[in-house]
């Protein structure tokens, strides 16, 4: 594992913003994803939220909860809004971004809280929650729900897989 924990948020930015969007496209290629805008675009933001939340409980499996952990959570945000502005996101839609990852995170954390101790129990809420989001105003499919909750589990997992075997050059090793 990475010694100092804002390169091990950094190094966690790059597995996110590289594994995140080829999951999207898994969805998509599966059908399981509204295709036209912006039906595409709040599924695609939606899983973002999600998949990034995916991430920080990466972090906190591998490294625990500590002040260590929260520096590395706020180091991978630094560098996620960091790539989002070098693509070219206006400053308002930017912002826009960021809020809807914090209202996303409270909701998810409020899931975590009420299933106490319940993993399973919190795996489903969780993906139901994001399920519902990205589909919008219509009900999810069923499939998007497991689909969705399968690979925000694998996607928590690899991330912290990836955190505990991460090089010393703060890169995952492969």
């Amino acid at each position: 594992m990475i010694r100092d924990a804002r390169e091990r948020g950094r190094s966690l930015a790059v597995f996110f913003l590289a594994v995140g969007p080829e999951l999207f496209r898994d969805l998509e290629d599966a059908g399981l994803v509204e295709p036209g805008e912006p039906a595409r675009e709040r599924a695609q933001d939606e899983w973002e939220c999600f998949a990034l939340y995916a991430c920080v409980r990466g972090l906190v499996a591998a490294g625990g909860f500590g002040l260590e952990t929260v520096d590395a959570v706020d180091s991978l945000h630094e560098a996620v809004a960091e790539r989002w502005g070098l693509e070219g996101a206006d400053p308002e839609r930017l912002a826009a971004r960021r809020a809807r990852v914090a209202a996303r995170y409270a909701e998810y954390g409020e899931i975590g809280q009420a299933a106490g101790k319940n993993a399973a129990l919190a795996s489903r809420r969780l993906a139901e929650a994001a399920a519902r989001h990205m589909a919008g105003p219509s009900s999810p499919a069923p499939e998007l729900v497991e689909t969705v909750g399968a690979l925000h589990d694998a996607l928590a997992e690899g991330a912290a897989e990836a955190v505990r075997r991460a090089g010393h050059d703060g890169t995952p090793e492969g």
